[in-house]
């Protein structure tokens, strides 16, 4: 019989309270400290969550959440998937694991991708048919007894087999039609002999994490999940296994999940097509221990501690035991919101970061186990501060009134050839303009605020100026990447520099969360009703204009992106919040044409990676989304050019964006800016690949 998981979180933030952890990867990168100074840091940081977690009440303490770059390339150096041009380079373990995420002078680093609708990006494994599967690092291992040496016995985490091929891409040079899944009997050989060790260190169970199946996946995939548990499961030296589907409605794992001798299945129970009615009447699950995600690990609002043990009480009887959790892992919030004075004390008491997320579950865990009597006074506290929420709810009356004059007409601009010929009459090309607010920001960035203090101002006007020279000199694209601030980095200060110049939303000082690697960002938190109370960027546009006769764009970020940037309202549609935005911008934008302004630049670099994870969710997404984009963009004359910058979107992305969003240039990673006209020949030949019948039948 194994021991009771009771109450737990799925995972814990890595990068330390105060940014620690990038801190120290910083200074080794740049040869100012050596790695025994890394790994100290890295075995405070461990002790430091290890000790927190287990002070605070939890049943179960998470282990292995800790990561010095990401956790799928921990998972591929683990499995010994390291490709030859990293070994070939002929550093240490810890330099040729960096080698991999960054890149050399010699050697391409791997790619990147968002993390299952998160703000985080993760490691892209390549995995070819020849690579060789094998177990070359026992780091899970040596955490575990590193956590029982100081007196807390961890459950390991780890990044599910399956999740973990579903995650890569196939190496180069592999065969057409290779898959890495294709390599999953030859991965579960590396994970039984892990579990074997972990086992004989004293682990009673480990996590593993499958979230790809909160997305929609093949029959053969959900085949391959059910069959690598069952070969995991059959294992006799190994400990008890939870396997977790977090980020989404885990309906189609769960069937297969329980069908194996898994003996815990950890589920999302807060994303918006989660039900406990899933749940229930699962075959398989009464031998079971069922981990509820009661608490939301992506979002920074206080839980209804009533209706998650409402949720929870549902669920008795459909499980052996029924444990309390996080939705997922808390490396998506901010640490601590006690670390937040100045954020407006109204607001304080509705916000739960990391630490106040655990509290939470651990009170969820006692309620449930012992009645809710024996935390009468928490769930007396969260009532108070739920109706005091809905008692003055944050709503914007004039808001609210624009809101509902919103029409069809709000949301069109004339064809794009007619906006075409007006731009080719009385403007430049579409080749790049200068940016000059890559300057602003990045001055904002550094002082990190902004007011009416004329030092800070003088700053800025300092970066617009110096960005300015720089372009005129380099081009605009070469000085993006000669500038402080690259484009992700940039993007993320233009979103907190706008973010804080707007009413109902609010910034934090300490509210890290980590991005990729070492890049931490501070997502803004709307908290009521979204309007622009004054001119943002118009000030930094036009006096940037003034310096050149070069043509000058200002840049914004689309309500879609700032969305997907930020902890959003749980009170309030998400679709409500980007009409709201879009009217703000909206307001900006035609400001900046009545200031001379004929290149608009309505950034949505990160829409389409918070997009949901299921298709028929995802059409939903990009239809709002682009409805708040032209609500945003089509208030203005016919030559003024709206452009939009997609970051690194895949050309399918692009086309389906463009066509939605109708700008006039799209431009993205590596991409020179394609007009609409190009969009829509490409978007043809597409068609043309792959149905041709239906290509000529739109052209004719």
């Amino acid at each position: 019989m194994t021991g009771s998981i009771g109450s737990t979180v799925l995972g814990y933030p890595r990068i330390g309270p105060g940014r620690q952890l990038p801190r120290a990867l910083e200074r080794y990168w740049t040869h100012r400290t050596d790695e025994s100074e890394l790994r100290a840091v890295a075995r405070e940081l461990r002790a430091r969550t290890w000790r927190e977690l287990s002070a605070a009440g939890l049943d179960s303490v998470p282990g292995g959440t800790f990561s010095y770059y990401d956790h799928v390339l921990d998972t591929a150096v683990m499995a010994g998937a390291v490709p030859d041009r990293f070994r070939a380079l002929g550093l240490g373990p810890l330099d040729t694991y960096f080698a991999m995420a960054r890149g050399t002078d010699a050697a391409a680093p791997l790619g990147t991708a968002p993390w299952f609708g998160t703000q985080y990006h993760h490691v892209v494994p390549e995995i070819g048919p020849d690579t060789p599967l094998t177990v070359a690092d026992l780091t899970p291992v040596r955490d575990f007894l590193e956590a029982l040496r100081l007196g807390v016995t961890t459950r390991p985490v780890l990044l599910g087999p399956v999740t973990f091929l579903l995650s890569c891409v196939p190496a180069p040079g592999s065969p057409a039609g290779f898959r890495p899944l294709d390599r999953l009997g030859d991965l579960l050989g590396v994970y039984a002999v892990l579990l074997r060790d972990l086992d004989a260190a004293g682990a009673e169970w480990v996590q593993l994490d499958e979230p790809a199946f909160a997305t929609d996946r093949t029959g053969a995939e959900r085949d391959a999940l059910r069959d690598a548990y069952d070969v995991l499961a059959a294992r006799a030296r190994r400990p008890a296994l939870l396997a977790a589907v977090p980020y989404g409605d885990p309906r189609e794992a769960l069937g297969a999940l329980a069908a194996t001798p898994v003996e815990g299945i950890a589920v999302d129970l807060v994303s918006e097509t989660s039900t406990a009615n899933t749940v229930v009447g699962t075959p398989g699950l009464l031998d079971k221990t069922l981990v509820a995600g009661l608490v939301d690990g992506r979002n920074v609002w206080r839980t209804d501690l009533d209706t998650a043990l409402v949720t929870a009480a549902t669920l008795l009887g459909s499980a052996r035991e029924v444990a309390v959790s996080t939705s997922c892992s808390l490396l998506h919030v901010p640490y601590d919101v006690d670390r937040e004075p100045a954020l407006d004390p109204q607001i304080v008491p509705s916000l739960a970061f990391a630490r106040q997320k655990v509290r939470e579950v651990v009170t969820l865990g006692a309620a449930l186990r012992r009645g809710p009597d024996v935390v009468a006074r928490e769930l007396t506290r969260g009532r108070e501060v739920l109706a005091a929420r809905r008692a003055s709810p944050p709503t914007d009356r004039g808001v609210r009134a624009r809101l509902a004059t919103l029409r069809p007409a709000h949301l069109r601009r004339p064809p794009y050839g007619t906006r075409r010929a007006a731009q080719d009459r009385t403007s430049r090309s579409p080749e790049e303009p200068i940016d000059p607010l890559l300057g602003a920001v990045d001055a904002w960035a550094r002082t990190g605020m902004i007011g009416d203090d004329e030092h800070y101002r003088e700053r800025m006007r300092a970066g617009v100026q110096d960005v300015v020279r720089l372009q005129e000199a380099l081009g605009p694209q070469a000085a993006e990447l000669a500038a402080p601030s690259v484009a992700e980095r940039r993007h993320d200060g233009l979103v907190r520099f706008v973010a804080g110049l707007l009413e109902g939303m609010a910034s934090t000082r300490h509210g890290w969360v980590q991005h990729s690697g070492a890049h931490c960002v501070r997502p803004p938190i709307v908290v009521g009703d979204v309007s622009r109370p004054a001119p943002m960027t118009v000030e930094w546009v036009t006096g940037a204009q003034r310096l050149t006769t070069a043509a000058v764009k200002a840049v914004l970020p689309g309500p879609a992106a700032m969305l997907a940037c930020a902890f959003v309202r749980d009170d309030v549609s998400v679709v409500d919040t980007a009409a709201q935005l879009a009217l703000a911008l909206r307001d900006e934008v035609r400001d900046l044409e009545a200031a001379g302004i004929r290149e608009i630049q309505v950034d949505e670099r990160a829409w389409w990676r918070r997009q949901p994870l299921r298709e028929r969710a995802r059409r939903d997404h990009l239809a709002w989304a682009a409805e708040a984009f032209r609500v945003a963009t089509s208030g203005v004359a016919v030559s003024t050019r709206i452009r939009t910058d997609l970051g690194d979107a895949g050309l399918d992305e692009t086309l389906e964006a463009t066509a939605a969003l109708d700008p006039d240039v799209t431009t993205g990673a590596g991409r020179a800016g394609v007009t609409r006209a190009h969009a829509d020949v490409l978007a043809m030949w597409r068609n043309a690949v792959s149905d041709p019948e239906a290509a000529d039948r739109r052209s004719s």
